[in-house]
């Protein structure tokens, strides 16, 4: 029998799916509910137990993931008669990897205190990539004590890994990483555009620019999507814009003035407007060209 803790994993789209996957290969026992069959199964084909409701995925676990897309997906899992904190087991540790605002996460762990629930709120980067290799980089608020807890089962899931204080700081920290990823991403497809206007090999000028200070991590992962227009989804402009509304709220709460972050929030809008909402972060791109005059 395993020693490890059982774990509840609610929420198995493209990130969840394969994070709860490497949990598994990891050696642990874990139960999984959304409400996709196909994910479902894809669950159970790896190695997984399948839950048909939250209250039953949650009920015998120590540790619970939630990897659900946004604040109301949160609250929605977590409260209610059918949700987290009404099924669970006193003692048990929650962990919420979503990406939501700070404010949602104090409060959760504030309702979850009251049940005899622990909270993490423990967000990441990476990508779709980053989960399937295992590699992402976790940010955490909550108590040290339930962090050092975590820290094994985070490991199975990422290699940068940090607390970045009490509740909320991981979402603090996540807005903070996706103002920079899009800003990234927006001038990196300006640089595109540039280039190939400007009749320069654009691979060739990606390589050059990937070696020195203008290398990114971004660039690394984005490049091909940039050189085939490939914006099948790894990180969707839908999530973007929500994330981007989290990062000027907050900062607006803090008295934080971010001038470029609110061209590129409003850049990233205009591209769901659109029609663009379903496709990969890196469709930035094709913002820039309709701006240049291109039919996208």
């Amino acid at each position: 029998m395993s020693t490890l803790p059982k774990v509840a994993w609610i929420g198995l789209g493209i990130m969840g799916s394969p994070m709860s996957e490497n949990l598994v290969k990891a050696g642990y026992d874990v139960t999984g509910h959304t409400l996709e069959r196909d994910k479902l199964d894809r669950l159970a084909a790896a190695g997984g137990t399948a839950a048909a409701s939250v209250a039953e995925a949650v009920r015998d676990a120590d540790v619970i993931v939630t990897m659900v897309p946004a604040s109301p997906q949160v609250e929605a899992v977590a409260y209610g008669p059918d949700g987290i904190l009404e099924n669970a087991r006193r003692g048990a540790l929650l962990i919420d990897m979503s990406s939501i605002t700070p404010q949602t996460s104090v409060d959760l762990a504030a309702a979850a205190k009251d049940k005899g629930i622990r909270v993490l709120d423990a967000p990441v980067s990476g990508g779709e990539a980053g989960a399937i290799e295992a590699v992402l980089s976790i940010m955490v608020g909550g108590d040290q004590a339930d962090f050092d807890e975590a820290k094994p089962l985070f490991e199975a899931l990422g290699k940068t890994i940090v607390r970045c204080g009490p509740h909320g700081s991981g979402q603090t920290v996540k807005a903070a990483n996706q103002l920079i990823v899009a800003v990234n991403i927006q001038a990196c497809a300006e640089a595109v555009v540039f280039l190939e206007k400007s009749g320069v090999d654009l691979a060739a000028a990606l390589d050059v620019l990937g070696g020195g200070l203008a290398g990114s991590t971004v660039l690394a992962r984005k490049k091909d999507n940039f050189l085939n227009r490939d914006f099948r989804p790894g990180f969707r402009i839908d999530l973007h814009h929500k994330d981007m509304g989290i990062v000027t709220d907050a900062a607006r709460t803090v008295g934080a003035v971010l001038p470029v972050g609110a061209v590129v929030a409003q850049l990233v809008a205009g591209l769901r407007a659109q029609g663009d909402g379903g496709l990969d972060h890196s469709a930035l791109l094709r913002a820039v060209e309709r701006l240049s005059g291109a039919q996208v």
